[in-house]
């Protein structure tokens, strides 16, 4: 027998219509299908009622029921069988008409339950313990809920144990929703206690715009072409991982704070490249006399002694020329996991040949435009502050406008204004 069936209120909605046939046409309130009723004398009691109605009968009596049945045959022998006449003289007589949506709205209910449970081989004890016999507690606590609560309440609800089990072992989606009060009380105070500020950025006005390098955020510095973004990463760099720096005012190494493990990831530049503009950011020395070889009085023991510095501080150089989407989350991975790198500094964001075939190859989209390209990388990099708790900071050129331009906007960032809507400014 099957589960979830309520006979007697199969029972009262049989006989309520067989009293009542203009039921039927309330097909705005009422519905009904064969899976409503799990035996086949209910089937055929309520199949003869609906088909005699369907043809234009007002009132249903015993007589055009067998009638009707005499010309089936399988269908006479189950009405025979359950004693149909006798059958339909008690219902009629015991019938409820008044309770009809109690009895249909259960009935529904039951056949709600029972789809569930045979499509998708349900257990729905948790809201309906059909088998609960001892429990009289929560039997009497589940059939109260099950008769306050709409069709559409327990199917939603049966739903959402299916969408959880989705998106919990097919999506692997974690239920991070919270309430925005929560916690709030605490925020406040911590940040009463501890202000929400990062590492310095070397310079005396940015960090006044940026409250300095802070971890899990994501900062785009964008100017034109040979005005420096490499040498302010490079100052910044070397401000975070570096504890001492050179004051030419002072004309003596000063103190920087603590050293800050970082790393610096160059594109375009070799590595010596790089160092030499470190040297000279920590020096103060013009980089074209380390280049040269040619040092005014005492630049050579400043650039010695930088050197000697960068040696003892946490500070990490790679170089990646034509790198790729993945290279750049491995680099990172790496920098945090063997050096222990908070601060990453990517110059700068642009395209490349291997990532146009790495981004092609795994959407199967060619020639997908430089702007899609570098919001990619972008996402992923902002991606990569929240899941390790990193600093990033990467630059942009800017496009031929910022020239004529009356307002400096995402607009003027070439290849993709959308990199401005990952990044902190």
């Amino acid at each position: 027998m099957a589960k979830y069936v309520d006979i007697p209120a199969i029972v009262q909605v049989i006989g309520s219509i067989y009293n009542n046939p203009y039921l039927l046409d309330m097909e705005d309130k009422y519905s009904f299908n064969e899976e409503d009723f799990t035996e086949d004398f209910h089937k055929v009691l309520f199949g003869s009622i609906f088909n005699l109605h369907a043809l234009g009968a007002d009132k249903i009596t015993i007589s055009a029921i067998e009638d009707y049945l005499s010309q089936r045959p399988k269908k006479m022998a189950i009405y025979k069988t359950h004693n149909g006449t006798e059958y339909l003289q008690k219902i009629s007589s015991t019938t409820q008409l008044a309770a009809f949506d109690y009895y249909y709205s259960r009935m529904k209910k039951m056949t709600l339950l029972r789809m569930y449970q045979n499509v998708g081989g349900m257990d729905l004890s948790w809201l309906y313990d059909i088998d609960n016999i001892l429990d009289v507690k929560k039997k009497q606590t589940q059939e109260d809920w099950l008769d306050s609560h709409s069709l559409e309440e327990i199917a939603d609800l049966i739903d959402k144990k299916i969408t959880d089990i989705r998106l919990n072992y097919v999506d692997n989606a974690e239920d991070a929703m919270v309430s925005a009060g929560d916690g709030a009380l605490d925020l406040i105070e911590r940040l009463r206690k501890t202000p929400e500020i990062g590492y310095p950025l070397y310079g005396p006005l940015i960090n006044t715009v940026t409250r300095g390098a802070r971890l899990k955020k994501f900062y785009l510095r964008s100017a034109a072409t040979g005005v420096g973004k490499t040498r302010s990463m490079i100052a910044d760099v070397c401000s975070i991982a570096c504890d001492e720096l050179y004051d030419s005012i002072e004309k003596k190494w000063v103190p920087n704070g603590n050293k800050e493990p970082a790393m610096f990831i160059t594109t375009e530049q070799e590595i010596d490249e790089i160092q030499t503009m470190m040297l000279a950011f920590l020096s103060d020395v013009d980089e074209e006399h380390i280049i040269t070889g040619e040092y005014y009085a005492e630049e050579w023991e400043r650039v010695t002694y930088a050197a000697n510095l960068l040696k003892k501080c946490p500070l990490y150089v790679r170089q990646l020329p034509d790198f790729s989407l993945k290279d750049i989350e491995n680099c990172i991975k790496r920098g945090i996991r063997d050096y222990g790198t908070k601060y990453i500094f990517f110059d700068y964001l642009h395209s490349s040949m291997k990532i146009l075939g790495e981004v092609s190859s795994k959407t199967g989209v060619k020639g997908l435009r430089e702007d899609n390209i570098l919001f990619m990388i972008s996402i992923r990099l902002k991606d990569l502050c929240n899941q390790y708790g990193i600093f990033i900071m990467t630059a942009t050129q800017l496009n031929a406008d910022y020239r004529t331009a009356q307002q400096y906007d995402q607009n003027l960032l070439r290849g993709a204004k959308s990199i401005a809507d990952w990044t902190k400014f």
